[in-house]
């Protein structure tokens, strides 16, 4: 089972969520932090960095001398990455996208494939959880190819708990698609509402079953609550606005072993992802 647990703005606690899931369930599990632009799961889980790889994409790189300067390559790009003067062609690297159309439209085979280093990934384990995040190169724009990366390496045999980026752009669609439910976090506060709205939208287009976790509960108002039951969004888990509990997030620390009771809490906010996603299977 893959559960990718998502919001829509930053800083509402999921890394909290899917960190102290993971160290919650008594079976095999892996953790996958998608958010590469600024991981921090493993600020939590401490876990031993054991193999270090880097993510490449190809890019073009343009021979002058065989060149015609036709335009075929700048007119099948859609992203802007090429631009062919009268006796020169530019090529914008961080706007390819690593498609390959420039390759193959080329007459002139003048078209050539140079590497450009995206980001890395890194596998690590700890206390039995496997560990695997990406890091996004200083500079580098194109975050999808490295949550693939990760994603490529997932264990179908167990539990697999993605972090995911904040927002509700390509990153975030990349690291929900095809998982089998994704685990909403919010805050009860207007722009965590808004932005709840948002994703909510965006997973129903991809059709995954889905539930909601409100953290920091009683700090603002109910219209969380309200709209959740509007839209028939489970809420499967409230984690109160608690000075013990910042205090430890603020250490680096895990709620679950600071404050045993809520082992048994994140285990029963399993038992309920795994029942909603026998239900959808078997509606299917």
């Amino acid at each position: 089972m893959i559960i990718s647990v998502a919001s829509g703005k930053g800083g509402t606690g999921k890394t909290t969520v899917s960190t102290n899931l993971a160290r919650s369930i008594d079976q095999k599990v892996q953790v996958f932090d998608c958010d590469v632009e600024e991981p921090d799961s493993h600020l939590f889980l401490n876990p031993v960095i054991e193999k270090k790889e880097s993510v490449i994409a190809p890019v073009p790189e343009i021979d002058l001398e065989k060149c015609s300067f036709c335009k075929k390559c700048m007119n099948i790009c859609r992203f802007g990455a090429i631009a062919v003067l009268k006796k020169d062609v530019l090529c914008f690297e961080n706007l390819c996208h690593s498609c390959g159309g420039c390759f193959e439209v080329c007459p002139e085979n003048a078209v050539m494939e140079k590497e450009r280093s995206l980001g890395e990934v890194e596998h690590g384990s700890s206390n039995g959880i496997s560990f695997i995040h990406g890091r996004l190169d200083i500079s580098q724009v194109m975050v999808p190819p490295i949550i693939k990366k990760i994603r490529s390496y997932t264990n179908p045999d167990i539990v697999t708990i993605i972090d995911a980026p904040p927002g509700t752009s390509c990153p975030v669609i990349a690291a929900m698609n095809k998982a089998d439910f994704i685990l909403l976090v919010t805050e009860p506060t207007p722009f965590g509402l808004h932005d709840l709205k948002l994703a909510v939208e965006t997973v129903r287009i991809l059709g995954i079953p889905h539930g909601l976790v409100i953290n920091r509960a009683g700090l603002g108002n109910d219209d969380v609550k309200i709209y959740s039951e509007k839209e028939n969004l489970p809420i499967l888990m409230e984690i109160p606005f608690d000075k013990k509990i910042a205090k430890i997030y603020s250490k680096g620390q895990m709620v679950v072993e600071q404050l045993p009771e809520y082992k048994e809490k994140f285990q029963n906010l399993f038992n309920k992802i795994s029942q909603l996603v026998e239900k959808g299977r078997q509606e299917k």
